[in-house]
This record gives C-alpha cells, structure tokens and sequence, in this order.
C-alpha cells in the first residue's frame, strides 16, 4: 500500500446522486463479459498486494467505516437493533482506537427490515449514521408491484434514508431490460430523497454478461449504488462478479460522468476478505471510491474478525472470537 492511500475513515459531509438517463439498448447489447479472463483476473487479486502493520490497520479501519452492519433475521427484535446500534456508533473498542488515532470511527450505515427501522432511527439519532432499510418484497422481489413500491415510500416515511431494493430477476433471464429499466426507474422516483440501492441477486442470473447488463440498467435508470445479492442466495458475492459490476460501473462513469457506488454482500466475513475487495476498488476505480458514500460491505460477521485484527495489531495478542460476536 503506497503513502498515498493513508485515509481518514469519517464519512464526507458530500451527497452524490445518480441522475440516470435513457435506456440505451445498443449499449446494453454490447456489453459482454468474458468469463475465462475475468476469472483469471480475479484468481490474482488476494495474492497481488500485501498490506502490512500501520497500512494493514488504516485499511481496516476503512472497511469498518464502509460496513452496512445489517441484521435480517425473523427474530429481530427492538432490543437486537438498538444493540446494533450502539455497536454502529462505536464499532470498535475505544481504546483501540485511541491507540490508532481513529477517534469518532462509525460504521456506514444499519440495514434492517420494514419493521425495525422506528427503534434504529431513535437508537441512531444524532450520530450522522443512516438507516438502510431492505424493500420490494426482499428477498424474492415477488410480491405485487404496487405493494412493492409502497413499502419503499413506507420506509422511507419511517426515516430510512437509503432503501435496498431487490430487482426481478426474470426481466434479466428473459432479457426484457425494457421492463427492468422501467421497474428499476419507478423505484427510484418512490424513494425521493433516500439513495437506492440496486440488488441484483447475481448468484441467481446465470451468467456474468447477464450481471453486466443488468448493472448498466439499473445505473442507466438511476441506481445510486449496484449491490450482488441479498445475502439469502446460494451463492453470494464473488470476486468475479465483483469485477463485472466494477467494470460497469467504471464504463458507466466514463460515459455519464456519474459515480455509482457498489456493495457487495453476503459471505464476506474476514479481514483479509475485506483488504482484497478495497484493493479491487483501488485498482478498477481509484481512490474517490473508497469512501462510504460509493463503497459499502453488506455484512455483520466481518466487523467482528476486523475488531480482532485490530487488537492484535494494537496489543500484539488475540482475544476469543466469541468477544466479538453481535446479537
């Protein structure tokens, strides 16, 4: 890791939208993916680049701050998130982060059902952290359309400032882009001011052309950020569909001049997990990417094995895993 990449882990007080624009069918026919190569690239990225001590702990407090800490449980209870809560404002021990110089580290956001964003919203009041609350009928994204987009301009009457919407994915299986953009489009007009985030359960559309395309439709319909999946798939985020998303966001970036954020989620538990996926964002997006406002990780587990990287950076010895567990 070069001097360079030193970063303060604060979020930017900066709001960056997505306006979208036209469907562009050409365009959208002409995006491929070639599998071969892509998994070739990706098979390199956790050997390329070894970050250690100092650099290694600035880079992790970096994640933590990029961390959608998300509990999307049938038995989530008030109580459950308001604890997730208290660990959002204070996701890492204090004197950890005293001894890093990390002071006021927070995670990116909490992400939690319908249901529980009145107990997050009053848990998180004053601290500049926002509620992200998953929509559409997730995980599946079947319910009625109508009812589909209510529940977005429910949550978002409820204090949600970021709605992650599940698209359907038999528009991209039967290549109607026609009808995901115009899905895609009248989510993002229900959640006004709220950043959208577009989850295209990748492990569920069968090839990586099919995850391109449907990346650079949802961004050309206004998606403020492409997501991999909802964490309920077999299969979840992957270093090659990270890269096809990446690349289509930098393509889209190249044409438009809009930024697009990108989160992957589900499976995605250790540190060193984490250090690979913001060196890919490094090295296909650059610096302004990393940064909470257009990187986020969908996950829970990881902030834990983070903490204990941390400790043993700082102190020189682990703690039991069990100390850091959320619940």
């Amino acid at each position: 890791m070069q001097k360079e990449t030193e970063m303060t882990t604060l979020p930017q007080k900066v709001e960056m939208r997505n306006p979208g624009m036209a469907l562009d069918l050409d365009w959208v026919r002409r995006v491929q993916a070639n599998t071969s190569a892509i998994e070739r690239r990706a098979a390199t990225l956790p050997g390329r680049r070894s970050v250690k001590k100092d650099y290694q702990a600035a880079w992790l407090c970096k994640a933590v701050s990029c961390i959608d800490l998300t509990t999307l449980s049938g038995d989530d209870t008030a109580g459950r998130v308001r604890r997730l809560c208290a660990k959002a404002r204070q996701p890492v021990r204090a004197d950890l982060l005293k001894a890093l110089d990390m002071q006021g580290l927070t995670v990116g956001a909490i992400c939690v059902y319908h249901d529980m964003i009145a107990p997050a919203v009053e848990a998180l009041d004053g601290s500049g952290i926002p509620v992200a609350a998953v929509s559409t009928g997730f995980p599946a994204g079947l319910s009625p359309f109508h009812l589909r987009v209510k529940e977005i301009e429910e949550s978002v009457k409820a204090g949600a400032r970021e709605i992650d919407i599940v698209i359907s994915r038999r528009h991209v299986l039967s290549g109607n882009w026609q009808a995901l953009y115009d899905e895609m489009r009248t989510f993002r007009a229900a959640c006004g001011e709220a950043h959208v985030k577009a989850i295209l359960a990748t492990g569920e559309l069968g090839t990586l052309r099919n995850v391109a395309r449907a990346s650079v439709v949802c961004m050309m319909a206004g998606a403020d950020f492409i997501k991999t999946s909802t964490g309920k798939e077999s299969v979840n985020a992957t270093l090659p569909v990270s890269l096809v998303m990446i690349r289509a966001i930098r393509d889209y970036y190249g044409r438009t001049g809009a930024k697009v954020g990108y989160k992957p989620a589900g499976g995605i538990s250790k540190a060193k997990d984490a250090v690979t996926y913001l060196t890919l964002i490094k090295e296909e997006l650059g610096n302004d990417w990393l940064d909470p406002h257009l990187f986020r990780f969908g996950a829970s587990s990881l902030l834990g094995d983070i903490e204990r990287q941390l400790e043993h950076h700082v102190t020189g010895r682990y703690s039991a895993s069990y100390r850091h567990a959320m619940g």
